[in-house]
């Protein structure tokens, strides 16, 4: 598991300058994404996130409006980030298509195995906790999910002209069986500490395709 450095502390109001000013937002950012990852929203505090950065609790609040708004830039931020690892094994030519799902579905179970398990999906765990997220939460998750559909999708269609899955498969709904089943098998993995699961499902999905 990654153990960030100390950070030594900052006292008084955030730094007048700019990038000092960003620097210490996106070290906010940081640290919520790796707690939030492990514990989810609900249970993360402030203080927590703050301590891992160096940030008074009472400066919080000059960069982010409420926890509300910090939680939906996290999903932004988690967003660009996993579309960029997303990208980067499903648009690589120099595999075949299934074969790209497959590089990721691969590195993915070794991240979480870095981290001895206990960091699974932001975005999957926020999803979770639906129940006690703010409303406005909904929406953007669900976007998040229909985004990382498609590019699923557009790989199984590629992997259809390239005959290596049938050409029976319906993609999109393919891609939606794929996030369902792959954030019950991240989940479960973190229960259980464990890639059991992860590769039991992604050996059983890939299976189905052909």
């Amino acid at each position: 598991m990654t153990v960030l450095a100390p950070i030594k502390r900052r006292r008084g109001r955030p730094p007048k300058d700019q990038a000092a000013f960003s620097e210490t937002k996106a070290d906010l950012i940081r640290s919520g994404m790796e707690l939030l990852t492990e514990k989810g929203f609900s249970s993360t505090g402030l203080d927590e996130i703050l301590g891992r950065v160096g940030v008074p609790k009472g400066s919080f609040y000059h960069y982010f409006g409420s926890k509300d708004a910090f939680g939906s830039e996290l999903i932004k931020q988690y967003t660009t980030f996993f579309n960029h690892k997303l990208d980067k094994f499903l648009l690589d030519e120099s595999l075949a298509p299934l074969d790209r799902l497959e590089a990721f579905i691969n590195d993915t179970i070794a991240g979480m195995a870095r981290h001895e398990f206990k960091r699974g999906c932001l975005v999957g765990n926020l999803g979770q906790e639906m129940g006690a997220l703010p409303e406005s939460f909904r929406e953007q998750l669900n976007e998040v999910f229909i985004e990382w559909q498609q590019r699923i999708a557009l790989c199984l269609e590629q992997a259809k002209c390239a005959k290596q899955i049938s050409v029976k498969t319906d993609s999109t709904e393919a891609a939606y069986v794929f996030w369902t089943g792959w954030e019950g098998a991240v989940l479960r993995a973190k229960l259980e500490q464990s890639d059991s699961a992860l590769k039991v499902f992604s050996a059983y999905f890939l299976d189905s395709l052909k």
